[in-house]
């Protein structure tokens, strides 16, 4: 794991207690700052709906996370509570906003599950998921997910979105995962990752020789034949994957892969599409085999999410976390690299 951080590497920041960390963190200091704020309305917001004048005035929040609040009570206009985001608003009028809403608890309860914290602060956390945690509690899996774990391990989460997870990971995909702290974290990094500011790369063991990296431009929508599947497909949204060749065997081949975009199930689609699938994918690799004993048992998606790099949502300090490939992919790829020489 790599931290690139502004005079400060992760062991030293590791190595403060946390009520040193806490006491010296600029970003903490901000987010306690933040728990109640107040705006007075400037002579160019005159006669602009409160809704919409909030957004301008509280930019750190999204407009439908502000007109939640406002319904909800939480926003103050001139010191009184208004659950009506449409009346105007007059220049010099107090605007107090409490962001600590209670209705954004998520009803998923907090369970002592193990998981591994790369990196922590006040706003954000850097999470090295493993194989086989389901992300989100859904369907057929009630709870033991990593939102569950992270309720636990970060309290402050039940009152962020889906405990702060920006983007998710797949069950049987590994690696790197950043969760949000604090609303003003959250609204922030899901603004980065839609403006593509959050840079994700993976390997992923191939099946097939891939001579060469390249781009695949293909959209990616509903299967129609599969609706539990996704599928390139004309009607689907614009998506984008960069691969390069880190290895090469006989059969297989490791790759790089950097998201430009991040549609459901993406890598594993594109990858598919090339009719290079995944090995392990039970979902889109299912038809092909590649030959390789090690590779054909490998029981889930040989795909790992190894680096993540952005700028940190309160402080724009650049940050690059990286994660070691899992014991059982390594064990995998030492199989192949014994039973023959990656070819260069």
């Amino acid at each position: 794991m790599e931290c690139e951080a502004a005079n400060e590497t992760l062991s030293e920041y590791s190595a403060r207690t946390p009520k040193q960390a806490a006491g010296a963190d600029p970003v903490a200091q901000m987010l306690s700052a933040s728990a109640q704020q107040q705006a007075e309305v400037p002579a160019e917001l005159d006669g602009v709906r409160l809704d919409a004048a909030a957004a301008q005035l509280f930019p750190d929040y999204s407009r439908a996370r502000l007109r939640l609040w406002i319904e909800g009570g939480r926003m103050l206009h001139n010191g009184q509570a208004t659950a009506r985001g449409r009346q105007p608003v007059r220049a010099g009028d107090r605007l107090q906003l409490d962001p600590d809403d209670a209705a954004l608890e998520s009803r998923v309860v907090a369970q002592p599950i193990d998981i591994e914290v790369l990196y922590a602060d006040a706003a954000l956390a850097i999470i090295d998921k493993p194989p086989g945690l389901t992300v989100h509690p859904g369907a057929g899996t009630p709870d033991g997910t990593l939102q569950n774990a992270l309720l636990h391990r970060f309290p402050q989460t039940a009152a962020v979105p889906r405990a702060g997870l920006v983007h998710r990971l797949d069950k049987n995909t590994s690696g790197l995962l950043v969760v949000a702290l604090d609303l003003r974290a959250h609204t922030r990094l899901v603004a980065a990752l839609a403006r593509r500011e959050i840079r994700r790369e993976y390997d992923a063991l191939v099946v097939g020789a891939v001579t060469a990296g390249n781009t695949v431009d293909a959209p990616i929508g509903r299967d129609p034949r599969h609706r539990t599947r996704m599928a390139v497909t004309e009607g689907g949204r614009r998506a984008v994957t960069h691969y390069s060749v880190v290895e090469r065997f006989e059969r297989l081949t490791l790759l790089r892969v950097q998201l430009e975009t991040g549609r459901t199930h993406q890598i594993r689609v594109h990858l598919a599409h090339l009719r290079h699938p995944i090995v392990g994918d039970s979902v889109y690799g299912s038809r092909r085999r590649s030959g390789v004993a090690a590779a054909d048992a490998f029981p889930r998606q040989a795909l790992h999410a190894r680096r993540l790099s952005f700028a940190h949502p309160l402080s724009a300090t650049p940050l690059q976390f990286e994660a070691p490939l899992p014991d059982d992919l390594q064990s995998l790829l030492r199989v192949l690299r014994e039973a023959e020489p990656p070819h260069a």
